[in-house]
């Protein structure tokens, strides 16, 4: 088990001003928490946090990570809370502990390649802070040391999770030798026949082997020093993943591959680099196609070196990387490469250019300085314009950042999004507006009775849902205004004994569509119900001229008759009537209209005029020739009885701070009612007498204000079934 010291002493090695003092007191702390326990090597539990630590002096991190290392389990198996790390070790070590805490909580069992990828992305979508990740992989890498001592299944399930996500993110973030270590381990656990077939046929050459790399490595060296450039030449084996995934790809037998053995070159400047590969290319035969410059052209991950593939001694291919030392200490640690201690020193100019790639990976906050500053200013957000999401069989999916239940809803099927009443996410009701966050795990309620609502198109997101929403009402638009369209045309053409079937039968209303630009009937009759078409145009084109005017002029004095008898029985004098006086008023229940909404007036027999909205759409069903114009006459003063709906969480005292604030605003409460619901929510139906609109809208805003209100909205009639929720 490695010591303590051996920690301590690898740390200051590389940061000789550390604070050793935080890092003794996180040692004392994760050995007494996690005292007793045993892993299922028989080794005392404290052995794995040691180890971690170890690996991250290899990555050369700083004191808080590598105490994050020694404490990264403490929260998650022991009784240790998250508050106590704050309190004994600060924000930044206890950050560094619920980060890795989050991430070891999650459920990665990716089956398809794009779903690797969205894990992976989803976990550094789920950190600020890089190094997160870092003591992530230092765990997952000690872990797949001890696997052995798992279960055969359990085995596989990591392994297969430690290929398809943890080691492409060592990948990605440039540290070659953890991930070279990760997928070995993974494979050995994986296809434990084949790994061993491996390693024995590599190691019945082992000696042959040896011999060949000292040869090649005698005349590189040679030849460098012909040339008087000082470098060091090296020659391993590949890895035995590396040379499984050769064997797939090729659908070769081990013997068939030939380039197993692979060699370095690491050179002082960039210029020796190509002067060693042209000695290299003047010694032995390249290979066509096998020469790659990521000097030149850089990985994402800042890898640099020149690969090149020749025909070595005795005709065998082998292939050659060539690098400077700065380079090389990037291929083998990548980020953690810049992680070093010059105490405070500038970074010069080649370093800073060998930063751009972080800088917009990371989405830089402000200008780097020197590499302590790094340390602080790589709390970051990887993807800021994305979130990823668990469906509840595991599966994630991606949207754009601030996406809602609603646009996770129509990710899964328009049905689903239609229906949609509720969610849960991570197990707990969540209003639909709710602004998702990477790694939730979301799960959609829906009722045969919920229908969409506009509202939703002020918060949902993706493209996707907003196209489906808007398609839904224009379907149901359209349906109603086909409907209200033929009952117009059907009150208006019986007036004139003309049957609408029998014009659209005969051909009569096709002709007419197409003189109006329509393709179909259905087309004209949806604009006379959408109010783009009256009637009366339709009529034009069927009747002769001299008809229609018989017949209008008819209608209107029938209609004047009608006003002159109605005799106004109170009422009130905030309704102007074009044209008439002294006329019976009422306002209509089904939109409660106030001083402020556009108006229209319906003569109603024996009851006056009734005042709607105008755009209320139980007049639009009704005889257009019976609406009159009218308007609020500002100059008197009365207060109007409105509905509204108010939804908010179900506590106690929230009533009593509604009703407060709407009698803080001057309104008066005529009527109320409250129902609860199972998820712990409130619907309140209130009745309230205002002056105008700009009061009702006065009184909204305030009860919106109130924390645990959810929305409200002005009842209409058409409203009130719908049932939406907030």
């Amino acid at each position: 088990m490695l010591r303590f010291n051996d920690i301590l002493d690898r740390l200051l090695a590389y940061h000789p001003n550390a604070d050793t003092d935080l890092l003794r007191k996180a040692y004392v702390f994760s050995a007494k928490v996690h005292m007793g326990q045993v892993r299922l090597s028989g080794e005392p539990y404290l052995s794995h946090p040691l180890e971690v630590a170890g690996i991250l002096t290899q990555l050369r991190l700083d004191v808080a990570a590598v105490a994050t290392g020694l404490l990264h389990d403490t929260v998650e198996d022991t009784l240790t809370t998250l508050e106590e790390i704050r309190d004994y070790f600060g924000e930044e070590i206890a950050h560094l502990v619920d980060g890795v805490t989050k991430i070891s909580k999650i459920s990665l069992r990716p089956s398809e390649k794009d779903q690797a990828e969205n894990f992976r992305k989803m976990i550094l979508a789920m950190v600020k802070d890089i190094r997160v990740v870092l003591i992530k992989l230092a765990d997952r890498l000690h872990n797949m040391r001890t696997l052995q001592y798992h279960s055969d299944e359990k085995q596989r399930e990591i392994a297969q999770e430690t290929l398809d996500i943890y080691a492409p993110l060592a990948h990605r973030l440039g540290i070659d030798w953890i991930k070279t270590e990760l997928e070995d381990l993974a494979f050995k656990h994986l296809h434990p026949d084949l790994y061993e077939e491996i390693q024995k046929k590599i190691a019945r050459k082992e000696k042959e082997r040896s011999r060949y790399i000292d040869e090649v490595k005698r005349i590189l060296m040679k030849k460098l020093y012909e040339n008087q450039i000082e470098g060091e030449v090296t020659g391993r084996l590949k890895q035995i993943y590396s040379i499984y995934q050769k064997m797939k790809d090729q659908n070769i037998d081990l013997d068939q591959v030939y380039d197993i053995t692979a060699f370095r070159v690491i050179v002082n400047t960039i210029k020796e680099c190509y002067d060693v590969l042209g000695i290299i290319h003047s010694l032995w035969k390249p290979i066509p196609g096998k020469f790659k410059d990521y000097i030149g052209l850089p990985k994402e991950n800042m890898y640099q070196s020149l690969h090149t593939a020749v025909i070595g001694p005795y005709g065998e291919r082998i292939e050659i990387q060539i690098r400077t030392w700065d380079m090389h200490k990037i291929a083998e640690e990548g980020i953690a490469a810049h992680w070093k201690y010059k105490e405070g020193k500038p970074l010069d100019e080649e370093d800073d250019k060998r930063f751009s790639w972080l800088r917009q990976l990371l989405e830089w906050q402000r200008d780097l300085k020197d590499d302590v500053e790094f340390i602080e200013t790589v709390k970051v957000d990887l993807f800021p314009n994305e979130v990823y999401i668990f469906t509840p069989k595991g599966e994630v999916k991606v949207f754009p950042a601030g996406a809602t239940p609603v646009d996770f809803a129509y990710s899964i099927h328009s049905d689903v999004g239609h229906h949609c009443v509720g969610a849960k996410v991570n197990g707990k009701l969540v209003p639909l507006k709710y602004e998702l966050k990477s790694g939730d795990t979301v799960e959609i309620i829906t009722s045969p009775n919920q229908r969409p609502s506009k509202d939703w198109l002020k918060f949902v997101k993706t493209s996707r849902a907003k196209t489906k929403i808007r398609q839904w009402f224009k379907t149901e638009e359209r349906e109603k205004s086909i409907a209200l369209g033929k009952e117009i045309l059907e009150k208006e053409l019986k007036k004139y004994d003309l049957p609408l079937a029998k014009l659209i039968k005969s051909g009569e209303m096709l002709k007419v569509a197409l003189e109006f630009s329509f393709q179909d009937v259905d087309d004209l009759v949806a604009a006379v119900g959408y109010g783009k078409l009256t009637a009366n145009q339709i009529l034009g084109k069927i009747l002769p001229p001299e008809k229609l005017e018989q017949k209008e002029e008819k209608e209107e004095g029938r209609l004047k008759g009608l006003l002159r008898k109605i005799r106004r029985t109170g009422g009130r004098d905030a309704i102007l009537i074009k044209g008439i006086d002294n006329v019976m008023v009422r306002y209509a229940r089904c939109c409660n209209p106030v001083p402020g909404d556009k108006v229209v007036g319906f003569i109603t027999r024996g009851r006056g005029v009734t005042i709607h909205t105008a755009d209320c759409q139980n007049i639009m069903d009704d005889d257009p020739h019976r609406r009159v114009e009218v308007e609020w006459d500002s100059t008197k003063e009365y207060t109007y009885p409105v509905r509204i709906r108010i939804y908010s969480e179900d506590k106690k005292g929230l009533l009593a701070e509604i009703t407060s604030s709407i009698s803080s605003n001057e309104a008066n409460i005529t009527n109320a009612s409250v129902n609860t619901t199972e998820d712990h929510k409130a619907i309140g139906l209130f009745e309230l007498q205002v002056n105008d609109l700009n009061h009702l809208n006065k009184v909204i805003k305030g009860i919106e204000r109130i924390k645990g209100v959810y929305r409200v909205e002005r009842m209409r009639a058409e409203l009130d079934s719908l049932g939406d929720s907030p």
